[in-house]
């Protein structure tokens, strides 16, 4: 599971996977890497998609690894839960937008099935709003600007201003950003507190520079 005061580099999949052996290969085999089985990949390859990237990281590390399965989940937590759970996954996400009866559903499966929950905050303008009314809170709280956003919308920042504030207030809850790609991006992001980065685009861009990518972001985790 994660630790408190550790920093955290989250790789999001969503290529083949036969393109994503070879990148999880290609890592270094470090604790601070964690292993996303992204959305499209989800949809695509279904729960087989999560346990083969389980199996391709542990086989790396050589002992367990850390697993996100981005669900997304909106509605039927337990169920998605419950799935992800048997597949392999340490952790999943669901959408900060979702009715506050699934979302707290969620985080309850969540505990029950022994797996992190994480809530993706991506276009709640105001996410104490959300966390307010949850019953207990979540593993992870996902501050997140998305690819869309991101292509479309470059004025629209990542609310760094947030972390301080909700940490502040509800302690040692862990925060994970998305939607930077740059050294930079990932500098400002830890800068500002934040446990977990979360990083796609640069190794969807270039995977044969996977092994480089990931030793150049390890460096900022320190």
């Amino acid at each position: 599971m994660l630790k408190q005061q550790s920093k955290y580099l989250q790789i999001a999949f969503n290529s083949s996977l036969e393109e994503v052996r070879g990148m999880i290969a290609m890592l270094p085999a470090s604790e601070k890497i964690i292993i996303e089985a992204g959305t499209p990949l989800i949809k695509r390859y279904g729960m087989n998609g999560i346990t083969a990237l389980k199996n391709w990281w542990e086989e790396k590390l050589k002992k367990p690894g850390y697993i996100v399965a981005d669900l997304k989940c909106m509605d039927r937590g337990s169920r998605e839960v419950e799935a992800a759970a048997e597949a392999g996954a340490s952790a999943a996400t669901c959408l900060g937008l979702a009715p506050i009866e699934t979302i707290n559903e969620f985080i309850k499966e969540c505990e029950k099935a022994g797996i992190d929950s994480m809530i993706d905050m991506m276009n709640v303008k105001f996410p104490f709003e959300i966390l307010q009314k949850l019953k207990k809170l979540p593993t992870v709280i996902v501050l997140h600007r998305g690819v869309d956003e991101n292509e479309k919308n470059r004025e629209k920042q990542i609310p760094l201003d947030q972390i301080h504030r909700i940490k502040g207030t509800y302690g040692k809850v862990l925060i994970s950003t998305a939607g930077g790609e740059t050294t930079r991006d990932v500098v400002k992001t830890f800068f500002n507190d934040s446990d977990i980065v979360v990083i796609w685009r640069s190794f969807y861009e270039a995977p044969g520079n996977t092994a480089k990518l990931a030793q150049d972001f390890l460096k900022l985790l320190k």
